[in-house]
């Protein structure tokens, strides 16, 4: 099935998945709140799905839990005849526990305690048997569970791909999110993003991949439900259909992180391979390096509660994660870039989401501008690609995609490359959210192509362009030097101290050098001819780093002539004295 036919398939899956279960939600009204609904609707929405993806080999788990229920060591055998890591051995299903209305409650607990172990940590996450016995006490229970068993709420495999089921979770979340006001975008990217980074990670060794095989790991350490690492997982099983994938992910939040493990299981992946925790504070993957890492972290947000655990591993230096450098509390982006790099193998390569702020923000020497800085000379940024506004279902801020590798191919090795693709997109038809825009197919191959072909120049699709630039690493460096004034006293002349020259606090000033440049040439050309007395307080330079991508990418546009202007006010003052006249009656002139 090509990518447009997947789509069209995954968008009905979607719509038709996700409206059902929505009404379903609606019949909890009163007993719970609209933004409680996801307690109920997300795990019922797991369970389902555990359940008929194992429908097929039911029996044959069955007949073999016969066979094998005396011996210590059973997994094994069930996992194999069940086809999955997870398997359930209760008599119950969602059809014959509606055969028993009187038993509801005791039947269902008995189906979801005859899962395996691994499952009931996915359900633990959840906290859900609390919530069986407030729907049975109320009446709620039988009614939940025959609508999820209707023909038109399966969710198999056979059916519903991985692909589509992440995409029904996340509008499940968006809606309960919606509903509470709370940053649903925070949980999820959304698979047009998701297959444009995952396209340039593999873009410069594809050939490389095809050829030789795959056998790669892949990290999200904000990963949500998953779906950076399924796409990851299927773009390269796309190369290679044996390809040996193996993901691994950290999630902060118990129910997203419980459907991550659920989406993984089914996947046929390793749930053990999925953790529980906050990143910055609580590394569930100390000295493990992948060849991937791929992300879209949170920013914008605060780390004032995480500030003393993450000093602590900042004051390890370089045996720490955060050695190089902390950002502001206010905004921990550049924290996570940090945790990436450190995941990373010397081979490795990770895509990860910023803002604008991640480019600029902080002063000379500042946590920011170290970190970018660490980045840049050790030669590990490889691209930045500004994305189109209005991409997220929960932010139509700019975005950008960077490109990091510890193992820069000989040709990039010193540069850095710029991409605005802001331009390259189709409008949505129906908006999601703040999501307005899609890059579908063509336009990620337009993206991808500038990427691959590292030169400056500009591409177009129709109306729709793309363009590349690249620089030099120390193109984005700057020395911030302190310009110094000497006081005067009544008589103008020069106060002095130990024969130096006292500097006038007030008129001090500061200018940013250019790495590129001599200091002192420059001081002559630009500061020495309108400050004949100046002079630069070496102890005071710091070097400094930021991306200004904007300004890579402005073009000069000449103003429009003055004339020009005259006559369009002329134009606009005639046409409001004639409405004015249409309405009063009375003629008024207009000065030439």
């Amino acid at each position: 099935m090509n990518e447009e036919l997947r789509r069209i398939q995954t968008g009905t899956n979607i719509q038709e998945k996700a409206n059902l279960i929505w009404s379903i939600a609606d019949a909890l009204r009163g007993l719970y709140k609209p933004h409680e609904y996801g307690e109920v609707i997300l795990p019922m929405t797991v369970i389902k799905r555990f359940h008929d993806t194992l429908l097929p080999t039911r029996d044959k788990v069955l007949e073999t839990y016969e066979k094998v229920k005396h011996l210590e060591v059973k997994d094994g055998f069930l996992q194999k005849a069940s086809g999955y890591v997870f398997y359930n051995i209760s008599n119950f299903t969602f059809e014959n526990l509606l055969s028993d209305p009187n038993n509801i409650e005791e039947n269902f607990l008995a189906f979801l305690h005859g899962f395996s172990e691994n499952v009931q940590d996915v359900l633990k996450n959840f906290d859900f048997e609390r919530e069986i016995t407030k729907l049975a006490n109320n009446d709620k229970l039988f009614f939940i569970i025959q609508e999820f068993n209707a023909d038109k709420a399966y969710m198999g495999p056979d059916k519903i791909t991985s692909t589509d089921m992440g995409y029904i979770f996340e509008e499940l979340i968006k809606k309960f999110s919606e509903s509470y006001d709370e940053e649903a975008g925070s949980h999820f990217t959304s698979r047009d993003i998701i297959y444009l980074m995952t396209d340039l990670l593999i873009a410069e060794e594809k050939d490389v991949l095809i050829d030789e095989g795959v056998a790669k790991t892949v990290y999200d350490q904000t990963m949500g439900t998953s779906q950076m690492l399924s796409a990851m997982e299927e773009r390269l099983k796309a190369l290679d259909a044996e390809a040996e994938v193996t993901t691994f992910g950290q999630e902060i939040n118990e129910q997203t992180y419980a459907i991550a493990k659920a989406d993984t299981m089914i996947r046929g992946g390793n749930p053990d391979n999925m953790k529980l925790g906050n990143t910055l504070t609580n590394d569930q993957f100390e000295g493990y390096t992948f060849d991937y890492c791929i992300s879209n972290p949170p920013f914008g947000t605060d780390w004032k509660s995480e500030y003393k655990k993450v000093k602590e591993e900042h004051d390890k230096g370089e045996n720490g994660r955060f050695g190089v450098g902390l950002p502001k509390k206010n905004d921990g982006q550049l924290l996570f870039l940090l945790n990436g790099l450190s995941k990373l193998k010397n081979t490795g390569r990770m895509a990860i989401i910023h803002n604008a702020s991640a480019l600029f923000s902080g002063a000379a020497g500042s946590g920011e501008s170290e970190i970018r800085r660490y980045v840049i000379e050790n030669d590990w940024l490889e691209a930045i690609i500004q994305l189109p506004n209005d991409s997220f279902y929960n932010t139509g801020i700019i975005t950008y995609i960077w490109i990091l590798t510890k193992n820069k191919p000989k040709h990039r090795t010193g540069k850095v490359q710029l991409i605005d693709a802001s331009n390259m997109y189709e409008k949505r038809r129906k908006n999601i959210g703040s999501k307005r825009i899609d890059i579908t197919e063509d336009c990620r191959n337009i993206v991808v192509k500038a990427y691959g072909d590292f030169t400056n120049k500009e591409y177009c699709l129709g109306d729709r362009t793309v363009e590349s630039k690249v620089f030099d690493n120390d193109e984005f460096g700057f020395n911030k030097v302190t310009v110094e004034t000497p006081q005067y006293d009544e008589k103008g002349k020069v106060l002095l101290k130990k024969g130096k020259p006292v500097a006038d606090t007030d008129k001090r000033d500061t200018e940013d050098i250019p790495l590129k440049e001599d200091i002192q040439l420059y001081f002559e050309r630009e500061i020495k001819p309108y400050n004949s007395d100046a002079w630069i307080d070496q102890t005071k330079t710091k070097i400094g780093y930021e991306i200004p991508f904007t300004r890579m990418f402005y073009k000069f546009q000449k103003p429009e002539r003055s004339e020009e202007i005259a006559k369009r006010i002329k134009l606009i003052e005639e046409k409001i004295v004639r409405s004015f006249e249409a309405l009063s009656g009375q003629e008024v002139e207009v000065d030439d």
